[in-house]
């Protein structure tokens, strides 16, 4: 039974034997106790008194010395108001801290085949550009949480579904056939998925000079918007590649091929990966065929430029186009098709969407429709809202080319790893090859870090210069404190020490010791808190609050040096634990962690 039931059992027990009544233990709140205060848990006794009868303080100090003797965890209390804070025996905490050593997945807790299946979608990329800053939020978001639902007890499927077809895909088709010239990543030497995104800036360009012209000519700019011919050939060739034209289905092919070869190389640096990935080019036509056979039984209607639309004000919404006149297919008539095709593919228990919050009302209007169309697992699906993420010069634009591209922010972030780290002296004595693996570590942890220890519904200003510090709230400040506890064993062996299993049970702890020891307890209720709302944020901060309290026990206590040989082992053991909670919660964050720096 862990602790936190037994301090409610015992307290329920004694709400009957002081007072005659009976209480249930989820009723009893329980809570930590605040820093600046002595103890470790707090029992809120105020909702007490009306079975007491008597005044808090009074409640208070009859519990208090209830707990003394029915609860040997209980070692003293105080009351304050009506507050009761008990402290725990010196005796729990070292045998908790045993206990928790030999398990190196602590904070973690295995799937079985009965357990949930959770399907979490992130990444969702176009096949008209390169990844960018943006998109490297929402893959680190979805890959930590796909980490976080798992180490909560769940099957998980990472899955990505790629939106290759549309008006915009073949805006960078229509830019490479008329201005390309046969460029080709290998006669350019670019990435793929950089090349493509070229030609897609070309077409805006170019696009908005036509636009230009016919406002000159006296047209008003939705006029000139109408009758861009480019946007037109655009149109056109969108028609012929859901006809299966030969032509612009081979150009389609191509392209899209040089893109996906771009996007698994970003993916790798990235450090993130999928168990399934869909395409919309297939999932759009499962889509339109349900959006029909809806249309047949009277859930939707058609307009009378033939375009079909879901009347969905009767729940609280409006209109939702769902096929265009000319019969070709949105966004939302893919996602109809996708989800249908999953949950045909795996029995689903929950469906988690890594989205940004412009989409909020797109998955509300889906959830419906879903529900409408007779799949009634679609109201159940969670919509993962996140805030956007722009750098400190403001937002970008995929159309303008001032997008910040994925591959470029990694790169600059390792150079400056590399630069920092020489600066500092820090990784001497490593081989050329060992010190640009951890510089790749350092920035990507630095990089992973900022971006997951902020709320996900917040958004967010990205800075690299900052996110890369070695001190304060930092991916590389956390990675340098495992590593510096890794060098601790080290030293500890290199003197002859031999790496205690466990502690004495008779070592007089500090109050530092004791606060890590807790910090340490307190792990798989945040892990399993992260996992029910879905925050990477909160196992970040938790790992830098046991970061920034184990720095300061070091810097207080002797550790290998500790001439008092329980002592020196009891901390080892600690140091092991704290290690074991940071390469865990790291984990859960997709973050590497070294064992030197």
């Amino acid at each position: 039974m862990v602790i936190e039931n037994r301090i409610k059992a015992s307290v329920a027990k004694a709400i009957k034997e002081l007072y005659g009544a009976e209480i249930t233990e989820e009723s009893v709140q329980l809570q930590l106790t605040r820093k600046d205060m002595k103890g470790d848990y707090t029992i809120v006794v105020f909702p007490l008194l009306k079975v007491s009868k008597k005044n808090p303080v009074q409640t208070g100090e009859d519990l208090g010395a209830y707990l003394i003797n029915d609860c040997e965890e209980v070692s003293a209390f105080e009351v304050i108001k009506g507050f009761l804070n008990i402290q725990l025996s010196h005796a729990y905490w070292l045998e908790l801290l045993n206990e928790l050593v030999q398990d190196v997945e602590y904070g973690k807790t295995s799937a079985t085949d009965d357990s949930p299946l959770v399907m979490i979608e992130y990444s969702s990329p176009n096949t008209n550009k390169p990844l960018h800053l943006g998109h490297i939020r929402n893959n680190l978001l979805g890959y930590s949480l796909s980490r976080i639902v798992a180490a909560n007890g769940n099957n998980v499927v990472k899955t990505n579904i790629v939106n290759d077809r549309g008006i915009h895909i073949c805006k960078s088709m229509l830019a490479w056939q008329k201005w390309g010239e046969g460029q080709t990543p290998e006669s350019t030497g670019k990435k793929g998925d950089h090349l493509v995104g070229d030609f897609y800036v070309k077409f805006d360009q170019e696009y908005k000079k036509e636009q230009a012209e016919l406002i000159e000519k006296g047209a008003t700019k939705e006029e000139a918007e109408a009758q861009s011919p480019l946007m037109k050939e655009a149109r056109e060739m969108l028609l012929k590649w859901e006809a299966h034209d030969e032509e612009v289905y081979g150009l389609w092919e191509m392209m899209n091929q040089w893109v996906y070869a771009g996007f698994d190389e970003t993916y790798k640096m990235m450090g993130v990966d999928f168990d399934k990935i869909y395409y919309e080019s297939d999932t759009f036509k499962t889509g339109r065929d349900m959006v029909l056979e809806g249309l047949e039984k009277g859930v939707f209607y058609r307009r009378d430029d033939n375009s079909v639309w879901a009347d969905l004000q009767n729940d609280g919404l409006d209109e939702k186009l769902l096929l265009r006149s000319d019969g070709t297919s949105v966004y939302m008539t893919q996602d109809i098709g996708t989800a249908k095709l999953r949950y045909d593919d795996f029995s689903i228990d929950k469906m988690v969407y890594v989205v940004g919050n412009e989409q909020n009302y797109h998955f509300k209007v889906l959830a419906i429709l879903l529900d409408k169309l007779g799949l009634e697992w679609g109201k159940d699906l969670v919509h993962f809202s996140y805030g956007m993420v722009e750098l400190p010069e403001g937002k970008m634009k995929s159309r303008e080319g001032t997008v910040v591209d994925a591959d470029d922010l990694m790169k600059d972030m390792i150079d400056t790893a590399r630069d920092m780290s020489k600066e500092l002296g820090k990784l001497e004595g490593y081989s050329e090859e060992e010190a640009e693996k951890v510089f790749k570590t350092i920035a990507l942890g630095a990089l992973k870090y900022f971006i997951l220890k902020v709320d996900p519904r917040k958004n967010m200003t990205f800075d690299p210069k900052e996110s890369i510090d070695f001190n304060g709230n930092t991916g590389p400040f956390i990675q340098y404190t495992y590593a510096r506890i890794q060098s601790i064993g080290r030293k500890a062996q290199e003197k002859g020490i031999v790496l205690p299993e466990s502690a004495s049970k008779d070592v007089e702890l500090t109050d530092k010791e004791v606060q890590l020891m807790k910090i340490i307890s307190n792990f798989p209720s945040v892990v399993a808190e992260a996992g029910k709302v879905y925050s990477p944020a909160l196992i970040a901060n938790f790992i830098y609050d046991i970061a920034k309290e184990f720095n300061q026990f070091y810097h207080e206590s002797p550790i290998a040096v500790e001439e008092d040989e329980a002592k020196r082992d009891m901390r080892l053991v600690l140091c092991k634990n704290v290690g074991t909670v940071i390469k865990n919660g790291m984990w859960m964050l997709g973050i590497d962690v070294p064992e030197r720096m």
